[in-house]
């Protein structure tokens, strides 16, 4: 196995570029929450998570996919590794970064905090998943937990003593949370005894913590069926009586054997074999799913930027191949005796590195303004200006999971054909990022259920309130890039597709209030690629703008025309696909839907 090159992660100056000059993250600071902050406390963040990134975690990833966790004596022992790692990246401060300083926070902004835990997640996303779960488990119990609750496990969580999951998924039901059976009966001294199973539980054991903390869905005794009977406890793999961590009657029923994101383990639990798993009640009775809902959400947005992370650091391990291999001649050259051509050299990989750039750099910036709505709907400074964020950031959301998730796949793909015949090779990092990418798909929600969620759900919420912010933002960036003397014809583009889309989701919504459901929802797996397109070529409208304006103050000329070209590629290859998908959804193409079973 070869040394890994030396490797960026993500381009530092791409990324003063999507805070600072696409979006102004710096006007983040100009609201209460974030007044002690400015642009240099941002900067040390992230030249910390940079420096750590590159210099400590990235060179641990290949040990880590190559030497996955083993199960044995009862116990899941993940790489060694891990034991230095974790202290090293709770020592950063990510874990309490965006928190107050009441739980030992800085509250930073999600956006700052979003694209620094980025260069850790292209480094080595495994190690830095025990974070990112650790951190929503304990935000969690921060925001629904007793004052019990919290001073028991929420406390030990963000100290980093102990790390945290989330427990949702059963072997019968899958990903139909109704049909959870896990159990929880009352004890006397007030806690639950918990019964049941769970499965593809991401980190539910490992051995460089004193404890696991697993945020488990459970159905109360007499309550009533589906998601409404469904209650949230903290359930322990250890619980601490008088003083000590005792066994909690948590077993690992299995390791599951994943194709990647080896480096931390995916179990199968049982809980209460002996009956004497206690759980603590988090939140109020019958509303389980409702706040793990917080969980999955901020789960969503991390496995879209994990999306977005593996296809940088694969991006960015293909240009620099790109640029040494030499391989070839110019076209029309005969002459064996002149030197081989660096391979970037030809045409057809400066394409696929282009569709990668579009790809990967418009899936970042689609995430960091993901990320900004979600300051501003948790900081903004009147209840209007906070609703509308929130609108934005939940139509958003399964955008931002899935773009990333599913062309990111394709941009790995390609990052593993530039590399040619190496790429496939073991020697070379780009097949392990593909492995991991495809999880990012399955990974909180299938993109099934992310297209039945937007637009069964998102963007009709409010009355069309959610996609009518949506417009106004786009007309903003457009009246920005007409401003800057970005192409007419790109702007005029997006405005067209723009109502495209509103015109389908009238027609969708329509049939749906008129009761014909499963025509409306038949082709929403199309309707969220649809609606990806349309959202990352604002954020490329967005980034030609910054770029115009970049070259008129006479900037990096390379940088900005790089910028440029990306656009030009977004709205010249993808955004005509805009009208035969809006068709397929429109028309409600009955292909697949009259397919039956005995066909296939």
């Amino acid at each position: 196995m070869t040394a890994p090159r030396p490797n960026p992660l993500l381009s530092d100056r791409d990324v003063d570029f999507q805070l600072y000059e696409v979006l102004d993250a710096a006007s983040l600071c100009a609201l209460p929450a974030f007044s002690e902050h400015s642009r240099d406390t941002f900067t040390l963040l992230l030249d910390s998570t940079r420096r750590f990134a590159r210099e400590v975690l990235y060179p641990t990833y290949r040990p880590m996919d190559a030497e996955p966790p083993v199960f044995k004596d009862g116990r899941v022992h993940v790489h060694p590794l891990m034991r230095k790692l974790y202290p090293q990246m709770v020592e950063l401060g990510l874990l309490t970064a965006t928190r107050p300083p009441e739980v030992g926070g800085q509250q930073l902004p999600l956006t700052v905090h979003a694209v620094s835990s980025a260069y850790l997640m292209a480094a080595n996303l495994s190690a830095f998943a025990y974070v990112g779960l650790t951190l929503g488990a304990a935000h969690l119990l921060e925001v629904f937990g007793s004052p019990e609750v919290q001073e028991m496990f929420m406390a030990p969580l963000y100290r980093g003593e102990w790390t945290g999951t989330m427990a949702l998924t059963e072997p019968q039901a899958g990903s139909s949370l109704a049909d959870v059976r896990t159990r929880a009966t009352p004890a006397p001294d007030g806690t639950w005894r918990i019964q049941g199973s769970k499965i593809f539980i991401s980190g539910g054991d490992q051995d460089f913590t004193q404890n696991v903390v697993h945020l488990t869905l459970a159905r109360t005794e007499g309550a009533e069926t589906g998601v409404k009977g469904i209650s949230l406890f903290a359930v322990p793999a250890r619980r601490l009586e008088g003083g000590k961590l005792v066994d909690n009657d948590v077993r690992v029923a299995g390791v599951i054997h994943k194709i990647g994101w080896k480096g931390i383990p995916s179990l199968a639990l049982n809980y209460g074999e002996e009956g004497d798993c206690h759980g603590w009640m988090v939140g109020p009775p019958g509303r389980g799913l409702a706040c793990m809902f917080q969980m999955m959400n901020e789960a969503r947005i991390m496995v879209g930027m994990n999306g977005v992370a593996t296809a940088l650091v694969a991006y960015h391990e293909a240009v620099a191949y790109a640029r040494e291999r030499p391989q070839g001649r110019p076209a029309g050259i005969r002459d064996a005796t002149r030197p081989q051509s660096p391979i970037i050299e030809h045409a057809d990989v400066r394409r696929m590195l282009l569709r990668q750039k579009a790809i990967v750099e418009g899936g970042l910036s689609l995430l960091l303004a993901a990320s900004y709505q979600a300051d501003v709907a948790l900081h903004g400074t009147d209840e209007d200006s906070r609703k509308r964020a929130q609108l934005l950031v939940d139509l958003l959301t399964p955008v931002a999971k899935t773009f990333p998730a599913e062309r990111g796949f394709e941009a790995n793909a390609l990052a593993v054909q530039v590399h040619g015949g190496y790429g496939y090779s073991s020697e070379y990092p780009p097949e392990a990022w593909l492995r991991d990418q495809k999880l990012n798909s399955i990974h909180e929600g299938t993109t099934g259920i992310q297209g039945l969620d937007l637009l069964g759900r998102k963007v009709v919420a409010g009355g069309g309130a959610a996609l009518q912010s949506f417009s106004e933002e786009v007309a903003a960036t457009v009246a920005r890039a007409r401003k800057a003397g970005v192409e007419a014809a790109w702007c005029d583009a997006l405005e067209a597709a723009l109502g495209e889309v509103a015109e389908v989701v009238g027609a969708l919504g329509a049939r749906g209030m008129s009761g014909e459901v499963e025509l409306m929802l038949r082709h929403s797996a199309d309707f969220l690629d649809l609606f990806s397109v349309l959202a990352v070529a604002w954020r490329w409208l967005a980034q030609a703008a910054a770029a115009k304006e970049g070259l008129a103050r006479g900037g990096d000329g390379d940088f900005y025309e790089g910028k440029l070209a990306a656009a030009q590629y977004w709205f010249a290859v993808e955004l005509p696909r805009v009208p035969l998908l809006a068709s397929l959804c429109r028309t409600g193409e009955d292909s697949y839907a009259r397919m039956r079973p005995e066909w296939f």
